[in-house]
């Protein structure tokens, strides 16, 4: 981890990683890679729709380890090829992810902001989110780094 801050509503991380912003990138837009990192540690995923276009559907169930389905319904506000992505959770917890790519020297720094509708729910839910946040990071490494 590269650094974290945090405030009543919003959970933000880090990271920087040793490639173009583009791959990144290409790693959340492409369902056939996103599917295999997406999430904690030892979650799956089964997406059931997946329109990666600004305004477009994402819904997807998350498999725990021990076996529980979590729906997760999302729509794609803001998709900035190689920059910015913007990711609206329309189901419980509501929040809008937004992840910024910024590339230099063949390194780049993503930035993920976790913005709660509510700051309630943001307590609620910072410890579980917060590490879970992480390992999704990590996930993405061993998918940029051909792991997963």
């Amino acid at each position: 981890m590269d650094g974290s801050s945090t405030n009543a509503a919003v959970l933000q991380t880090t990271r920087t990683y040793p490639c173009p912003a583009d791959k990144i990138y290409q790693a959340f837009a492409d369902p056939e890679r996103l599917v295999k990192w997406w999430g904690p540690n030892g979650f799956s995923n089964t997406f059931e729709t997946f329109e990666f276009t600004e305004g477009g559907e994402w819904r997807y169930t998350m498999h725990s380890p021990d076996g529980q389905d979590f729906k997760n319904v999302c729509s794609f506000v803001e998709l900035i090829t190689a920059e910015k992505l913007v990711i609206k959770h329309d189901s419980a917890p509501r929040f809008t992810l937004t992840i910024t790519l910024e590339e230099s020297n063949n390194q780049t720094l993503l930035t993920w902001t976790q913005k709660f509708d509510d700051p309630q729910v943001a307590d609620a839910v910072r410890h579980l989110a917060e590490p879970g946040n992480e390992q999704n990071l990590d996930r993405l490494a061993e998918c940029l780094n051909g792991s997963i």
